[in-house]
């Protein structure tokens, strides 16, 4: 577990990109890998905590031995929670207390190396432009974008209302393809300014206009084609598309 001490990040920039690495790694614990995070989490084991590491992998371990540990710990004990709660709310908690740590970690690295009061600032800003792991999880920020998108879906394809998103409409939505339905209605800025809003389930990265995106029928969570290996030629031939989380799921007792 080398838990980001083997270095150690010294201007903002390099502190930030530690932060984007280690919330990278625990967002994909908390939906692409849950069926693997889930399973680690084993309720009879010692004490667990989830690890982010900057390499964009994570770890359910438990907490270092040394006191106090050279960098802060992150909550102790995820896996007692699981079996006692919905798996759904178990995540969020799980995802909420990582947040904390995330930050706990990057500013311990600001104290450390003396950042001053406008490299603070400047740090805590790069990272509230990104959306917390417990909005990516929960799908909390995207709530109002998806109303919009749906409204666009019926609008555009009523006939397909029940069909894949991934092959039909909105997730294969490209520049291009928005440009030419739009620009007669003199609402391409309108467009790039809703989908902007869209994060990805996997890695919460915002949309782009040149990427190709699918939605889950299931959680209706939208994810980029290269993060759950699925292609705009694949997609034509889903007729049901699930996400790895919902794929994954099953009766708990």
């Amino acid at each position: 577990m080398d838990g980001g001490a083997s270095y150690n990040p010294r201007t903002v920039e390099e502190v930030f990109r530690d932060f984007k690495g280690r919330r990278a790694a625990m967002i994909k614990a908390l939906t692409t890998d849950v069926e693997e995070f889930y399973k680690q989490c084993d309720p009879e084991k010692e004490n667990l905590c989830l690890y982010g590491y900057p390499s964009e992998q994570w770890e359910v371990n438990l907490p270092a031995e040394e006191v106090p540990p050279e960098l802060p710990e992150p909550a102790l004990g995820i896996n007692f929670a699981r079996d006692g709660m919905q798996e759904k709310d178990w995540l969020s908690l799980v995802a909420v207390h990582s947040d904390a740590w995330l930050l706990a970690v990057a500013f311990y690295f600001g104290a450390r190396f003396g950042f001053d009061k406008a490299d603070r600032k400047r740090l805590f800003n790069m990272i509230n432009d990104l959306p917390t792991i417990f909005e990516v999880v929960t799908g909390a920020t995207k709530k109002q974008t998806k109303e919009k998108l749906s409204v666009s879906n019926h609008s555009s394809n009523k006939s397909k209302s029940n069909s894949k998103r991934g092959s039909e409409s909105q997730p294969k939505y490209s520049k291009a393809a928005a440009s030419k339905d739009e620009v007669e209605d003199g609402m391409e800025d309108e467009d790039d300014e809703e989908h902007g809003e869209t994060l990805c389930g996997a890695c919460g990265e915002n949309y782009a206009a040149d990427e190709f995106w699918i939605c889950c029928d299931i959680c209706e969570k939208w994810f980029h084609g290269k993060c759950v290996k699925i292609t705009p030629a694949r997609a034509e031939h889903i007729k049901q598309y699930k996400c790895p989380s919902c794929s994954n799921k099953r009766a708990r007792p």
